[in-house]
């Protein structure tokens, strides 16, 4: 899986703490919301040109890593 943690930052101060891509305020929500809307990585990189396909591959690897640790904490 892709080391998000090259791409995922979250600081305190940037739209309250959320995840975003590498600083951006364009946060891992967006981007999942983007994809569940059907808008394809090229869509998404034409209307966001500093977001790149390795961005939203880090998005959904975020994504995946944060569902795998609330199952195992629920189990």
């Amino acid at each position: 899986m892709l080391d998000y943690k090259k791409y995922i930052t979250i600081e305190p101060g940037k739209r309250s703490g959320k995840p975003c891509i590498r600083g951006l305020r364009i946060t891992v929500y967006d981007v999942l919301n983007m994809l569940a809307d059907e808008m394809s990585f090229k869509e998404i990189t034409n209307d966001f040109p500093k977001i790149t396909e390795q961005d939203i591959l880090a998005c959904l690897a975020y994504a995946a890593d944060k569902e795998h640790k609330i199952i195992r904490l629920s189990a």
